[in-house]
């Protein structure tokens, strides 16, 4: 028996999965016409209230709430620059000439972003790292294995 490609036009819900829409003010016969199962009045009863499905998150009943009763402090600052992480386990997995973009070809950081090396593991050959930030310790572990630092 040949199976059948999957596509759009042969794609159906596992029997008994798909429920059909509950449908709101349609008339009497339907169960849930006039006031479509809202009652009458209220502030449940509104569009966009706050109880179960509604539409007010930080309404409290009326009490101050929360997001105004809390002191704001501090500030983020816009212009912060993050690092990736490469480690010196990492450099030894590249080797030779180590630089963003041969960090980036080996998949151990991204592109656009600056990246520093930490002295997080041990290095077994000597590398050349070009045009990364070094933490002092892994600048030291770096020399030690007769490896250099450059700018």
């Amino acid at each position: 028996m040949a199976t059948e490609k999957i596509s759009l036009s042969n794609l159906a819900p596992a029997p008994g999965s798909h429920r059909d829409r509950k449908r709101l003010g349609r008339g009497p016969g339907s169960g849930k016409g006039k006031t479509s199962g809202k009652g009458h009045k209220g502030i449940k009863a509104r569009a966009g209230h706050h109880g179960p499905g509604g539409g007010k998150p930080h309404f409290e009943g009326g009490q101050m709430p929360m997001t105004r009763r809390i002191p704001k402090r501090g500030f983020t600052n816009p212009f912060r620059v993050s690092y990736q992480v490469v480690g010196l386990d990492d450099l030894a997995a590249v080797g030779g000439e180590v630089t963003l973009e041969a960090l980036a070809a080996k998949g151990l950081a991204t592109k656009g972003r600056p990246a520093k090396v930490l002295a997080n593991g041990e290095l077994t050959g000597a590398v050349t790292v070009r045009g990364l930030k070094v933490s002092a310790a892994a600048k030291a572990k770096i020399e030690a294995a007769g490896g250099k630092v450059e700018d």
